[in-house]
């Protein structure tokens, strides 16, 4: 498996080369990301939890970093990551045994935990 930080920065590099033809969307998209991730009625570190938890159900590896990251920087503890991959789990079935420990393992990346064998 690709470490949360090569594919982090694969994506950059890609993303980047794609806003520069569309910056007005990619403007958007930010601004609605800024709207929907800040504190509010729920903390902003709940929030990256319910989009990790979602990035886990729809399989995306760039979303899972990005909110694995996001979870780390807000201050998420580990067992808080592992119970959103427990209700991915038990809301995706089999996929979510695969991506929750893959989301999991980008969390612990990011936030300094133990590495993996393999990683």
């Amino acid at each position: 498996m690709t470490s949360a930080r090569e594919t982090r920065n694969e994506l950059t590099g890609l993303g980047r080369h794609l806003r520069e033809a569309i910056p007005g969307v990619y403007a958007a998209y930010a601004q609605l990301h800024n709207a929907s991730m800040g504190d509010g009625a729920l903390p902003a570190r709940v929030k990256e939890l319910i989009a990790l938890a979602i990035a886990v159900t729809r399989e995306c590896d760039g979303c899972v970093v990005a909110h694995a990251r996001g979870a780390a920087l807000r201050g998420a503890t580990a067992p808080e990551v592992a119970e959103a991959m427990g209700v991915a789990i038990q809301m995706n079935g089999g996929p979510g045994t695969v991506w929750g420990p893959r989301a999991y393992a980008a969390f612990e990346e990011f936030a300094g935990g133990p590495s993996r064998p393999g990683s």
